[in-house]
């Protein structure tokens, strides 16, 4: 004798070809979103990794400054480890300082600009005291 599946059986067999193409498209959409957090992530740890290049370089170049009494006022440049650097050393002008004081030091400003090849820039100003000059 010939048997037949019951209908309603055959029905809960499987999976529906759109119930395939579903899972399919979320899996697609879950696997593009982790691939473009990976990316991102990727993308800071690069920007990140080239401000502490820059960083690096600041703190060499302040490093290598002359002593207090060999640095005058002006500017000079150079190169290091493939970034462009640039110092500028500034009077001081800032309000409520008196530049006749009777002080032994007088204040000076320095500005380090260091550049990297992607052009990225990192300056910062500090003060030096220098041993005022006396008359």
């Amino acid at each position: 004798m010939f048997r037949v599946a019951h209908p309603s059986r055959y029905y809960e067999a499987g999976f529906t070809v759109v119930e395939a193409l579903v899972a399919l498209a979320i899996a697609t959409a879950s696997l593009a979103a982790i691939g473009a957090l990976i990316a991102t992530s990727a993308r800071g740890a690069r920007m990140l990794e080239r401000h502490v290049e820059l960083i690096a370089t600041a703190r060499a170049v302040e490093s290598s400054l002359p002593k207090r009494y060999q640095l005058a006022i002006g500017k000079f440049s150079g190169e290091l480890s493939g970034h462009s650097w640039r110092v500028d050393v500034l009077p001081f002008a800032e309000k409520g300082i008196d530049p006749e004081s009777s002080s032994p030091w007088m204040p000076r400003t320095v500005v380090i600009t260091v550049r990297s090849a992607s052009g990225a820039t990192l300056q910062f100003a500090t003060v030096r005291l220098y041993p005022r000059v006396k008359e």
